[in-house]
């Protein structure tokens, strides 16, 4: 288990203080009532452990790629000291076969735009190995809409992701759509969320 719950070993996503609660109010609506929810790419951990309280009902599997991020999260979970929050994953998107063989429910947040299209392909085939059929994978983040005029910010932050690896960058929602149902997920409704943001909802088919 990577880390030890020292404070010094926990990151801070300032954006996470930010879109938390927004992010809660959707997934209201949007989590089942009960079962695992599996968050793909929990970063920091401090999503995990906010949602975990918010949704007691629920449990939260945590998971990420990367071994600093595991620390991280171990570290909140072992200061917010829930029940229903799991020691978090190694779980990379991309990979063929992942560390859990179903839940209830996919949470990906931030991970989209800040990884490779393949992570974003293996996302969806995971989801289609892991889910129920009708049991939600729900995605946040910023994307592009055909002809919905994209904000300066979003292209700002767009041609800087890029910048700094041309793998990266703001998904076309059409192709993250025609990408999830290929893998057997239909797109089911979109929200808009502050700072020109978007919640994606697809279901298992």
């Amino acid at each position: 288990m990577p880390g030890d719950g020292a404070p010094a070993e926990k990151r801070h996503a300032p954006a996470t203080l930010r879109n938390r609660d927004a992010i809660v109010a959707v997934l209201a609506d949007w989590l089942p009532v009960a079962g695992t929810v599996l968050e793909v790419a929990s970063g920091s951990g401090e999503h995990a452990v906010h949602f975990a309280a918010a949704f007691p009902q629920l449990d939260w599997q945590p998971s990420d790629p990367d071994p600093a991020g595991l620390t991280s999260i171990a570290a909140y979970r072992a200061e917010a000291g829930l029940v229903n929050i799991a020691p978090p994953l190694a779980l990379d998107a991309s990979a063929p076969e992942w560390p859990l063989d179903r839940a209830g429910a996919i949470l990906c947040i931030n991970m989209v735009h800040i990884s490779p299209w393949e992570a974003t392909l293996g996302l969806f085939a995971g989801a289609a190995r892991l889910l129920a059929p009708a049991a939600p994978l729900i995605l946040y983040g910023p994307y592009v809409e055909p002809d919905v005029p994209t904000a300066e910010s979003n292209l700002a932050f767009d041609a800087s992701l890029r910048s700094r690896n041309p793998a990266w960058g703001l998904r076309d929602t059409d192709a993250v759509k025609a990408a999830a149902a290929d893998a057997g997920l239909a797109f089911a409704e979109r929200r808009a969320m502050p700072a020109n943001n978007l919640m994606l909802l697809f279901r298992r088919t």
